[in-house]
This record gives structure tokens, sequence and C-alpha cells, in this order.
């Protein structure tokens, strides 16, 4: 299973800030954070944190996302998907 995630960008202090959360429901909270001016330029479906993480630091051009976490590499949970 796949979910949507969503990168915004919202411009402070004439700087671009990030925000790379989950689509639907379960990005809610980060979403409400961002200014009224914020704009969606990138989603990306993945199956997992890690999935999602490298994929956002490929279209950033940071190079290759790690962690030392192994639930980053958990797939998402079946019941978020409803």
């Amino acid at each position: 299973m796949k979910l949507k995630h969503e990168l915004w960008t919202d411009i402070g202090d004439d700087v671009p800030d990030y925000t790379f959360c989950l689509a639907g429901a379960h990005g809610n909270d980060a979403r409400a954070l961002l200014s009224p001016s914020a704009k969606l330029i990138w989603t990306v479906e993945a199956g997992s944190h890690f999935e999602a993480m490298s994929a956002y630091y490929e279209f950033m051009g940071w190079g290759e996302y790690t962690t030392d976490h192994e639930w980053d590499r958990q797939p998402y949970p079946e019941e978020w998907s409803h």
C-alpha cells in the first residue's frame, strides 16, 4: 500500500520554508501550520517513511536519505489508507 505525500512551500522572511507531509487527514496538523499563501509544489506516493524521504531528498537534490531507525523502513499500516 502506498500513501500520497505532499511538499508545500511557504515564504517566510523572504526565505522559502518547506513542509513535507502526508496528504489527506494524516497531514492535517502539518498543513494547519502553513500560511494562506503556501503552495503545493510536488506530490509522491510511497509505501514507507523511508521511501517517501528518499524521494523527497532526491527531489530536493540533497543526496541519499539515510536512517538508523528500523521503523523508518516498515510499510505504512494498512488502516492508514482509510
